[in-house]
């Protein structure tokens, strides 16, 4: 019996989840991008942009966004570190306020029904003043 316990414990540890049920996170790697550095460039975002919408090259971050994007969508993010939920947050309101044509494009591959946006608005205008 002990050697059971054991072994649900070494596989929770293995992926991810805590005794106490906690997420296992994305990689930490990318929690140091200065994202107002993203905000402030419409090269830099527009090269995000064109990343996600599959029509330019991706960097090493860029890359690892698109490949997690559809995950953070359906789980509202809940694998994200905190300062990955502020920097992205902080990305999605400059385009809701600033670049509404870039948005748009992104809402119409990732959420065409606009089911997540539906889902967890009032939840990120609350917490991210979006």
């Amino acid at each position: 019996m002990r050697s059971i316990v054991i072994v649900v414990f070494l596989v929770l540890i293995y992926f991810g989840v805590g005794i106490e049920g906690d997420v296992k996170k994305y990689s930490s790697m990318y929690d140091n991008i200065d994202y107002n550095e993203i905000i402030k460039s419409d090269r830099l975002l527009k090269n995000y942009v064109n990343c996600l919408m599959e029509r330019g090259t991706c960097t090493p971050d860029a890359n690892e966004l698109k490949r997690v994007l559809p995950e953070a969508l359906q789980s509202n993010c809940q694998e994200c570190t905190e300062p990955q939920k502020k920097g992205v947050f902080a990305v999605i309101k400059h385009m809701i306020q600033n670049k509404q044509n870039w948005w748009s494009e992104l809402q119409s591959k990732y959420d065409p029904d606009g089911v997540y946006w539906e889902k967890y608005k009032d939840q990120w205008k609350a917490e991210y003043d979006i």
